[in-house]
């Protein structure tokens, strides 16, 4: 079993795309079969290999790796269409002259003439075969002498184009809908239709798996594999991936690529292990899966036929699991970009990522994607008790007597004590200042958030306290931004009120 993708490098993996590789992906390695990947950049002003870079890129970090294509090699290249053009023409040229293919040097202003006219009289518009009836020899002279002409496929005047798709079952076109079609335009690039079976063709594709908006193209292909005799492989056509309100998933809903996902902070096996439910279940109530086992259960006779409409809430629902289940040492070096963009860190050392590893969990516990870290973890590499006291509510909060009385009390208790380097130490502290003041529960514990975070909610205390004083610890080599402890920060509350 050999499977391909083969996207156009003119932007960036949208991931309706991204869906269809990994389909590709997933049947391939459930059949122990070959995935292959091909570059379609016959659109030569738009394709850019900055594009196909980053294509390559995205679906390394999806974890779909190909056995086959650019830039791994293989013995069925180049796997670049702008590399294959000889093979196209050689193609080409044996339809010419078996006369299942003619030269067309009509104008566009003449094809557009003929597409308005065929709207006027109610005809579906396709080109009417003109340069068809013109003697081989004489269309043969005309390019010779530099006519310029494209190629065109001579399609039968009448019947049926059938073939059976393996998600939908058979599917069939009549024939008199369909125009003699380009193969090779003027400059010599071939026409899609016509590079894709020469391509899969000379591959060795023995399945083809891509989204149901290439239905209307197979019957124009089916006809190349019976004009030059070839056994066409089998199509699954499976449903685009739609936008909440089932429109076809655009920049107007969103993220729409796998970059911008990435970005954002969605870790790889969430955005793969979601965009493989997009139409498609596993089976046994399960969801939450590794790709090889989603590759496992795979099987194409399970693929919906009803678009996958692209929830968010549920990647992030997704992507929360794999964030909890995480290495933290992982998530620290996920998360280094982010926390880099605050400027709160620069070259971090080991003992950086070590600390980094610790507080990084505690923020990833409560958040959608990574993106989202610094704000959870503000209070500790961007306190100020100045900054805090500005805002109206915390400033409120904090002068309520009640309030006042844990802060001034917590300062003074953190003053000549320890730091507060564990839960016990911090609820010892805490104890103590319950016993000063009389506070208890909500009242005594949100001033000493207040006090020590600089924010009214966040982090559990008796983990954040921790955090922070591991924090003040770091050596003077550090590359993160000094954290002031415990201790500081409540005298610089306090101080204030």
């Amino acid at each position: 079993m050999r499977l391909r993708f083969a996207p156009s490098p003119t932007g960036q993996l949208h991931v309706g795309n991204a869906r269809t590789a990994l389909f590709n992906w997933l049947m391939a390695r459930r059949h122990g079969g070959t995935f292959i990947l091909r570059i379609e950049d016959t659109d030569v002003d738009r394709s850019t290999r900055e594009s196909e870079r980053a294509i390559l890129e995205d679906l390394r970090w999806m974890g779909l790796e190909w056995n086959e294509g650019v830039e791994v090699g293989g013995d069925k290249g180049p796997y670049r269409q702008t590399e294959r053009l000889d093979l196209y023409r050689a193609h080409a040229r044996e339809l010419i002259d078996q006369e299942k293919a003619y030269y067309c040097f009509c104008s566009p202003e003449t094809l557009e003439a003929d597409r308005q006219a065929a709207l006027e009289a109610g005809r579906p518009p396709m080109y009417p075969g003109t340069c068809g009836r013109i003697p081989a020899s004489e269309a043969r002279r005309r390019v010779e002498a530099g006519e310029p002409a494209v190629i065109r496929f001579r399609v039968p005047k009448a019947g049926e184009v059938p073939f059976t798709d393996l998600v939908r079952g058979p599917i069939w076109f009549d024939l008199d809908v369909i125009g003699d079609f380009v193969l090779v335009r003027s400059g010599g690039i071939p026409a899609y239709n016509f590079a894709v079976v020469v391509d899969d063709k000379l591959m060795e594709i023995t399945h083809v798996i891509r989204g149901e908006d290439h239905i209307s193209n197979t019957p124009r292909q089916v006809l190349l594999y019976e004009a030059f005799g070839w056994k066409p492989p089998a199509f699954a056509h499976v449903s685009l991936v739609m936008g909440p309100d089932h429109s076809p998933l655009s920049k107007r809903h969103g993220a729409t690529s796998v970059a911008e996902f990435r970005a954002r902070g969605y870790l790889p096996e969430a955005l793969t292990n979601y965009l493989a439910l997009l139409g498609w279940s596993p089976g046994d109530g399960d969801e939450l899966l590794p790709l090889d086992e989603l590759a496992r259960r795979f099987r194409l006779e399970d693929v919906g036929h009803s678009a996958g409409v692209f929830d968010v809430e549920k990647l992030a629902w997704a992507n929360r699991h794999y964030l909890r289940a995480a290495d933290p040492g992982r998530l620290a070096r996920l998360a280094l970009p982010y926390m880099e963009r605050e400027g709160w860190l620069s070259e971090p050392t080991d003992e950086d990522l070590a600390y980094l590893a610790r507080v990084v969990p505690l923020a990833a516990a409560s958040i959608d994607r990574l993106d989202q870290v610094p704000a959870r973890l503000r209070f500790l590499f961007d306190y100020s008790a100045e900054r805090a006291l500005a805002d109206p509510t915390i400033r409120a909060e904090a002068f309520e007597p009640g309030a006042r009385a844990v802060i001034v009390a917590l300062a003074d208790e953190l003053r000549s004590g320890d730091r507060l380097r564990d839960r016990d130490a911090f609820r010892a502290a805490a104890a103590r200042v319950r016993e000063r003041t009389g506070q208890k529960g909500k009242a005594l514990f949100h001033p000493t958030r207040l006090a020590l975070t600089g924010e009214s909610e966040g982090v559990e205390l008796d983990l954040a306290v921790p955090a922070l004083e591991a924090g003040a610890e770091l050596k003077p080599d550090s590359g993160i931004r000094r954290i002031p402890g415990a201790k500081e920060r409540a005298a610089a509350f306090a101080s204030r009120l």
